[in-house]
């Protein structure tokens, strides 16, 4: 039974009180023995049990008996026209359009089952107006009811099977998988479709094989077309195939497939159907068919068993058919279908077969498109009572004339199809959306196949539209049985290998999306899952651990007191310093002394004074940075370095006024009053201070707390503020610096044991040198690298005047008491 109608189409008529009974389809012979699809045999008795159950039931459509008439069109589409114009035609007459049959009335056609059939048959239908109910057509195209405006679909509307489709790819991660459909427009369209929401959810489509159905004598094309299919499936590394097409189809592709699979090739895949394709509806002669594809998953029209059917089957006795003029048929297949059994009784029952028959061959409880018939019966049977029962149709009628509803035009039982709502015998809600489609949801079956060839389909999930957000989509792992090749695994279909936390994609040229490869995040950024597209940057205080899949709290980065820099500092501060006491202290102490009276004992006081701050003040750049400590520390270091510098100025030029003092006539002699050299160090000092003011007043130092120059570290420092200022302060402790080195080398060679000019000369290039290096130095570190740089420059230029200057004066004060006679001063100038 090719295609039956069932296939062609069902047709309910009112008739008086006739029961209903089969007919011989239009235009087949012999159909059990030249193309027996025992899978269509089920749907035909799911819509006689409908029948049967309506016609017992009291309530509905009282006093009237439904009947019907079943036709085949054979897949050839002449023929479907032709049976379509002889059920619009009365019982034995080749007569559209006139009604000369009194006892039948046409209103309702159930089927086709194949959307190219639903398509044609609704060609001729829509014309005459009359409710066409399919269980089994997919095409998208049925939905556009400007076309098919008196078309109701019994079967869930393709997208949510798409949607399902997708969401069961991403539940086992599988990214690269082929696609083989039917080589027809609703394959076209089906491929064309998925492969948009395939490309959207990141999955890549290795191959796509098409299949046709059209046969050539030698059947040379479709020898060629399955190698090619061949080639694709083995070369790919694809382990998920999803497969779309009708019954045709599918006994094409399963027989290539079983001889494939008996060779070697080809085994290890996982084949995911569409509901479009009944993998069971096989040519039963054939039941082997089945074995490549245990371990399958298929999407099923959602069913539910619906109470009495099994009874019913049971009912049925093949020496009384009762007017079923396929039992006989079928029970005769059915006894050659298990000749191999030595110890079947060729007499057995028809209760007993339908146990001992794999669920191939024939199943006792109501598959998807079975299950659609019974509830398309159920539709029109309600839909008729409802009209039937309508006040407004009793008002217009008459309570007398109510056996002439037959007469009503068929047009009006769709202002009852389009809001029909009830719930079946098995407890599911039956009802349309706004494009005429049955409500409904998918069921997800997992098909295995035994070694015996018998074989069963396990419910392991459900693609349901109307469950709540987030849980349309459930399936149960643990219930699904694989091919025995992944050895009870979960397979994998992937081109690249999955990127764990801590990498990104990057997709390869020339390659699809899904063939990439892992790259580590950079410094800074993560990825907390797997097969990320791109990492994802860290906050601020935030950098990436090791494995880049974590971002963990910065460390605060400044120069401890603890740390071996903060060490190694404070100690060298605090020793220069007490080196600076116990030389004033000397200083002080022999201040009366020819070679400390000999220049300036005051500006002497001064610059000691000005070294022991400066080597104190350091301190200030140790520890965590505050609003205080950023205030004070460059101040203070710029004015105390000032004095220090403008000091040794005073000195050099006291020196100089010295010596000229001296010769005969010189009127220097009143220069060399202290207030003049008093006012050089208070004048060179008062500009320092007037710029470290200005500074303060407009843009002053404040901490701060810089994130980004160190990629683990925050690295708490003082912001100078107003840089400018800063560097304003520098350069004039560099001018000062540099002329009192230009007016100490010019007096080196004055009298070595009258005058210190050449030692403040060394000083000085001393000094400068560490502060010229301080300024790269400084610009190229960062956080207590660059405090310890400026601490380091701040003891290097103190400690160089410090020896330069005081040292050769301590070691004649202390070790030479003998040399420190004015005598000795002045003998050599004497």
């Amino acid at each position: 039974m090719g295609n039956p109608i069932i296939g062609g189409g069902f047709s309910l008529y009112l008739a008086g009180c006739d029961p209903p009974t089969f007919q011989k389809p239009l235009g087949v012979v012999d159909i059990f023995t030249k193309w027996m699809l025992p899978k269509n045999y089920q749907h035909i008795l799911a819509f006689v049990f409908a029948v049967h159950e309506i016609n017992e039931h009291p309530k509905l459509l009282p006093n009237i008996t439904l009947g019907f008439r079943i036709t085949n069109n054979n897949y050839y589409g002449r023929l479907t026209y032709a049976t379509t114009l002889q059920l619009l035609s009365d019982r034995g007459r080749w007569a559209p359009n006139y009604k000369c049959d009194t006892q039948e009335k046409l209103w309702a056609i159930i089927g086709g089952l194949s959307s190219e059939t639903s398509i044609q048959m609704s060609n001729i239908i829509r014309i005459y107006k009359v409710p066409q109910l399919s269980y089994g057509s997919f095409d998208p195209a049925l939905s556009d009811k400007s076309q098919f405006p008196f078309f109701y679909r019994m079967v869930p509307n393709e997208a949510s099977q798409h949607k399902g489709i997708i969401q069961l790819l991403l539940h086992f991660k599988w990214k690269w998988i082929g696609l083989v459909a039917s080589d027809d427009d609703t394959g076209e369209t089906f491929v064309r479709t998925l492969l948009v929401l395939l490309t959207k959810h990141g999955i890549c489509a290795a191959f796509t094989q098409w299949i046709s159905v059209i046969f050539t004598s030698t059947g040379k094309s479709i020898y060629m077309q399955m190698e090619k299919a061949k080639s694709s499936f083995s070369e790919s590394q694809v382990n998920v195939i999803l497969i779309n097409g009708d019954s045709r189809t599918l006994i094409i592709f399963s027989v290539w497939l079983d001889y494939q699979s008996a060779k070697g090739s080809l085994i290890g895949k996982v084949w995911v159907m569409t509901a479009q394709w009944d993998f069971t509806a096989v040519n039963s002669w054939a039941v082997w068919f089945l074995r490549p594809f245990h371990g399958a998953l298929s999407f099923t029209i959602h069913s539910n068993e619906v109470p009495g059917f099994r009874d019913f089957l049971q009912t049925l006795n093949q020496e009384h058919p009762n007017g079923d003029i396929f039992l006989q048929d079928f029970y005769k297949y059915a006894i050659e279908k298990l000749y191999f059994l030595d110890s079947l009784d060729v007499n057995i029952t028809w209760t007993k077969l339908m146990d001992l028959l794999p669920g191939a061959v024939f199943e006792v409880s109501m598959t998807g498109q079975s299950y659609s018939t019974y509830n398309a019966v159920h539709v029109v049977a309600r839909a008729l009572n409802e009209m039937y029962s309508s006040r407004h149709i009793q008002r217009k009628l008459g309570k007398r004339d109510r056996w002439k509803l037959w007469n009503m035009p068929q047009w009006q039982l769709h202002q009852v199809l389009r809001t029909i709502r009830f719930n079946n015998s098995a407890g599911d809600e039956v009802s349309f959306n706004e494009n005429q489609d049955w409500v409904a949801g998918y069921d997800i079956v997992n098909c295995i196949v035994f070694p015996n060839e018998s074989f069963t389909r396990v419910k392991v999930g459900r693609m349901d539209p109307q469950a709540w957000m987030g849980q349309a989509f459930s399936i149960k792992d643990d219930m699904i049985t694989w091919n025995n090749w992944f050895n009870q695994t979960l397979p994998r279909s992937v081109c690249s290998e999955s990127c764990h936390s801590g990498y990104r994609k990057r997709e390869q040229e020339g390659k699809p999306v899904c063939c990439y490869q892992c790259t580590q995040c950079p410094e800074g950024m993560i990825s907390n899952q797997s097969d990320a597209g791109h990492c994802d940057k860290c906050s601020d205080d935030k950098h990436s651990n090791d494995n880049h899949d974590n971002c963990i709290p910065k460390t605060i980065h400044f120069l401890s007191i603890n740390d071996t820099l903060g060490i190694i500092s404070v100690f060298s501060s605090l020793c220069l310093s007490v080196i600076t006491g116990l030389i004033l202290v000397t200083v002080v102490k022999y201040r009366n002394t020819p070679i400390v009276k000999a220049n300036n004992r005051d500006i002497t006081y001064i610059l000691l004074l000005s070294l022991l701050l400066s080597f104190l003040c350091s301190l200030l750049f140790m520890g965590q940075p505050s609003k205080v400590t950023c205030l004070l520390r460059q101040t203070t270091f710029l004015l105390v370095f000032s004095v220090a510098v403008s000091s040794v100025l005073a000195k050099t030029i006291t020196v100089i006024l010295a010596f000229e003092a001296t010769k005969p006539g010189s009127q220097m002699r009143k220069w060399l009053r202290k207030r003049v050299t008093n006012s050089i160090v208070f004048f060179c000092s008062l500009g320092q201070l007037g710029i470290c003011a200005v500074w303060l007043a407009t843009k002053p130092p404040f901490p701060e707390l810089d994130m980004h120059s160190q990629s683990r570290e925050i690295i708490v420092q003082c912001h100078e503020g107003s840089v400018t200022m800063f560097y304003c302060a520098l350069s004039y402790m560099g001018f000062l610096a540099m002329v009192s080195f230009l007016v100490a080398f010019l007096a080196r060679n004055l009298p070595d044991s009258f005058n210190e000019a050449k030692f403040i000369s060394f000083s000085m290039l001393v000094f400068c040198s560490v502060w010229v290096c301080f300024v790269p130095t400084y610009l190229s570190t960062k956080g207590k690298y660059m405090v310890t740089v400026e601490i380091f420059s701040i003891l290097a230029s103190g400690a160089g005047l410090l020896c330069c200057i005081f040292f050769p004066k301590c070691y004649i004060i202390i070790l030479k008491p003998n040399l420190n006679s004015k005598r000795h001063v002045m003998s050599k100038w004497g």
